[in-house]
């Protein structure tokens, strides 16, 4: 479609292409424009392709081709002066155009690039035309190639036909042989299937065997490690007495000996105690004259519960140490860790003796405080304060055995108080005739 606005009728500048530029013809075109480009000085050229005046043609036609192909569309003067350079380049071409008679010989595409600059009357249906006789060129192209590719895909499926063949024949002789061999190891594979439900029946029942051997193995186990832990503890009692008997003799007298001593020093001081506590005159009375009295109970440990006292009281701690001959034992830790538990174990050790030491020397009663050797990364260099005996156990022997130990030296008779809130510690050495007290208590009383 042509329409014509301005100017005289017929005149080719006032056509106007109703379609996109050919491909083709766009790049005739911009080659057109980029030849003619360098003809023109710097201010002949729009502002936009002034920056592309030092560009070689093909340099120019690559980076500025949209630029130029708008200059060239919208710049009427630019289009003047690059067809006047064309006209010089391309006389023939340029007269023949002029005239409405185009050479038939030229290629379509180059008229229709020279007719879209010189804009001769009737130009848009030489681009028009161009751009359809490029169309039909590219079809019959495609329909060329089309048929060479035909050819070539139908020779190759002849070629692949017969490969196909042969490879099938190969096939088949190889599937029969396949199929022989299958039916071989189906058979060898029934076998092999019921040597393996034999096998895994055998295996089930070895399988029981060995989980019952296991179980009696484990209880076997069990036992032989219960009996060990208690044959160490008892060995471990009897290196103890052996060496406690041992540094009595060196020393020259008995373990019983001492416990003998230890409990008639006892007898004394609370014989002593009770003259002291009833205000018996000198030796004046008959034993007639005690007939009706009746005579004061021997006070025990375990009688002091009985004056009315709490067992959270502190005041039940000094009725016991003010016993002839009581002796306090101190489960280190399980007083530390329930008065002040986060202090550094260090810290706490120092804190208990420091106040252990003042309650022996208010009371006068013998003080030992045994401390879990477990719980020492290394040696630990104490100097043990006046008045307390610090213990701690060995590896392998737990704090609380050591305690029962201290319980079970001690001859029956004499008061001894246990300071722990582990029920296990308690119940082990009241049943020792010892008497357990609460770590709060001994806290209470230190405070």
């Amino acid at each position: 479609m042509v329409e014509t606005t301005g100017g005289e009728p017929g005149d080719g500048a006032a056509e106007v292409l109703d379609r996109p530029l050919p491909d083709g013809v766009r790049r005739r075109v911009v080659q057109i424009v980029s030849d003619g480009f360098g003809g023109l000085t710097v201010g002949e050229l729009p502002a936009q392709l002034r920056q592309y005046a030092r560009f070689a043609p093909n340099r120019r036609a690559k980076f500025a081709g949209n630029a130029m192909a708008a200059a060239l569309e919208t710049d009427p003067l630019f289009r003047q002066r690059i067809g006047e350079k064309f006209r010089e380049a391309q006389p023939e071409l340029s007269g023949a155009l002029d005239s409405g008679s185009p050479p038939p010989a030229a290629d379509p595409l180059d008229v229709a690039a020279a007719a879209y600059v010189l804009r001769p009357t009737g130009w848009v249906k030489l681009v028009t035309a161009a751009g359809e006789e490029a169309q039909r060129a590219d079809a019959e192209r495609a329909g060329e190639e089309s048929r060479a590719e035909l050819e070539r895909l139908r020779e190759e499926l002849d070629r692949a036909r017969g490969q196909t063949r042969s490879e099938t024949e190969r096939l088949r002789g190889e599937l029969d042989s396949a199929r022989k061999e299958a039916d071989s190891l189906h058979r060898k594979l029934r076998a092999a299937l019921s040597d393996v439900k034999r096998g895994e029946a055998a295996l089930r029942k070895l399988h029981a065997e060995m989980e019952t051997v296991r179980a009696e193995g484990q209880a076997q186990v069990s036992a032989a490690e219960s009996e060990s832990r208690r044959l160490k503890a008892r060995l471990g009692e009897a290196e103890s007495a052996l060496e406690a008997t041992r540094r009595a003799a060196r020393e020259g007298r008995s373990v019983e000996d001492m416990r003998v001593r230890l409990l008639l020093d006892t007898l004394l001081d609370a014989t002593q105690g009770l003259r002291r506590e009833l205000a018996l005159p000198p030796v004046s009375v008959r034993p007639a004259q005690t007939v009706d009295a009746v005579e004061p109970g021997r006070m025990t440990p375990k009688d002091i519960a009985t004056r009315a006292l709490s067992e959270n009281d502190p005041a039940i701690l000094d009725q016991l140490l003010a016993l002839p001959q009581a002796h306090l034992v101190v489960d280190g830790y399980n007083v530390t860790k329930t008065g002040y538990p986060q202090m550094p174990l260090e810290k706490q050790r120092l804190r208990l003796l420091g106040q252990l030491s003042q309650l022996a020397a208010q009371t006068g009663a013998e003080v030992t405080c045994v401390f879990d050797g477990a719980e020492l990364a290394a040696p630990v260099l104490l100097a043990p304060p006046r008045g307390v005996r610090v213990l701690f156990s060995k590896p392998g022997i737990t704090a609380d055995e050591v305690i029962r130990q201290l319980v079970r030296a001690e001859p029956p008779g004499r008061p001894v108080i246990v300071a722990s809130t582990d029920r296990e510690v308690a119940d082990g050495v009241a049943g020792a005739g010892a008497r357990p007290v609460a770590s709060a208590v001994l806290l209470k009383r230190l405070s």
